[in-house]
């Protein structure tokens, strides 16, 4: 019931940012943008490379099938737009790669790192790759550009499990050996890992996390299935709709097995070893700026909506507009319940951090949504903190899940107009 409610009404909190002022046209969101820019160097910036060689039909980000030639004229346009930021004071340290395959061009990823760092003071860099990108020279590539954090997209060891996934990927003892090739490489390496699959049993799973123990490396974060609009195939409608009855067990595995092998709660799907950088830029930052098509940004209470379609992506950057076809200015309400969510994703609200934000104690301005926490026992309070209980880290996951959920629509939606 406590569950059900949670996720019911985070729902409802991630369709609000669905309601978007739409333009056609940059000149509103540029002065909102320069009013809303945060102090210097405390927004993060996440680079969106929306291309893969094959395309995951459980995958709802945007992504394309990679076109050697579209994909280099693509980061060209990702310079134009990080120039657009830099000329309105922006300035970034902690950096951020998602996809699509960052990786799908290296030689085109490795110059664009190296003008981040010809044109901001760099301290982190992230990086998502695919098993196959995972090469003795690649890795050695990224370390010397300076990637502190490489994330590996594993889904599964199994065989099965990946063949009815749709996913073209290594398994079992091939893909072992390719991650080992990052062991001891970088500051963090991570592996993601998916559950709550129609097809996975929880044997299955387990085993997963039997084998990802077995690699000795410092993180994991564990993915529960989310909802995919997408329609097309026969396949993406296996994906269409998911089934949470089972999820909470797939989850106590992801609980127990974490912590009796000494990894403790980074949020709660990622699970480190000692203090490391994280996948998750919306719990480290309050305000973060998404470039490349179908990125989002979050800059002091208002929310902005890349271009989806590469090609108009690119039109609006060569006019020298930023490509933004869409803007919220969340209310007071929305920001707040907002940072809860994120926060207590990443396991500790520090309610000073709060109040210094928002003005106010979060027990006067979210009198409610703390109170039910803390009866429905989701959250505890330690060392002016509120912090997810162990029944809890449960409660959130399950929010989250549905917030993100609610922004798939959204990307369903560009997608399928062409925004």
């Amino acid at each position: 019931m406590v569950s059900r409610f949670l996720t019911y009404m985070t729902r409802r909190a991630g369709s609000s940012f669905l309601d978007l002022h739409m333009e056609d046209g940059a000149d509103l969101p540029r002065e909102l943008m320069r009013e809303s820019a945060p102090d210097a160097g405390k927004a993060s910036l996440y680079v969106h490379i929306p291309f893969c060689k094959a395309l995951c039909p459980y995958c709802s980000f945007n992504r394309y099938l990679f076109e050697e030639e579209t994909a280099r004229r693509y980061f060209q346009h990702l310079r134009r737009e990080l120039e657009l930021y830099l000329q309105e004071g922006y300035t970034f340290s902690s950096i951020y790669f998602g996809g699509g395959t960052p990786t799908v061009l290296v030689d085109e990823l490795l110059d664009f790192i190296g003008y981040l760092r010809a044109n901001l003071d760099v301290r982190d860099i992230s990086l998502e790759t695919n098993p196959g990108d995972v090469t003795a020279e690649n890795v050695r590539l990224l370390k010397d550009a300076g990637v502190k954090r490489l994330s590996i997209g594993v889904q599964s060891f199994d065989k099965q499990v990946l063949k009815k996934m749709g996913r073209a990927s290594p398994h079992g003892d091939e893909l072992v050996k390719q991650i080992s090739l990052a062991r001891g490489v970088f500051d963090t390496l991570n592996v993601d890992l998916i559950y709550n699959l129609p097809f996975q049993s929880l044997e299955g799973f387990q085993e997963d996390v039997a084998i990802f123990k077995g690699l000795d490396i410092e993180q994991v974060t564990f993915y529960p299935l989310m909802a995919s609009p997408q329609t097309a195939t026969a396949l993406q409608r296996r994906f269409n709709r998911v089934d949470t009855s089972r999820e909470k067990r797939f989850y106590d595995i992801v609980l127990r097995e974490m912590r009796s092998a000494g990894y403790s709660a980074s949020t709660a799907w990622c699970f480190s070893r000692g203090p490391r950088i994280i996948d998750e830029y919306i719990v480290d930052y309050d305000d973060y700026v998404g470039i490349g098509s179908g990125s989002v940004s979050l800059l002091n209470g208002v929310f902005y909506v890349n271009s989806f379609a590469p090609q108009r992506y690119g039109e609006y950057l060569g006019n020298g507009s930023f490509p933004v076809i869409g803007w919220r200015r969340l209310s007071d309400a929305e920001a707040m319940r907002y940072y809860l969510l994120t926060k207590l994703f990443g396991t500790r609200l520090d309610k000073a951090a709060f109040k210094a934000r928002f003005g106010d104690d979060i027990h006067h301005r979210l009198w409610k949504e703390a109170l039910f926490l803390r009866l429905a026992g989701a959250v505890g309070e330690r060392d002016g903190a509120l912090r997810p209980t162990e029944r809890g880290m449960y409660y959130v996951s399950g929010m989250m899940r549905e917030f993100f959920t609610a922004l798939n629509a959204l990307r369903e939606y560009c997608r399928r107009n062409r925004l």
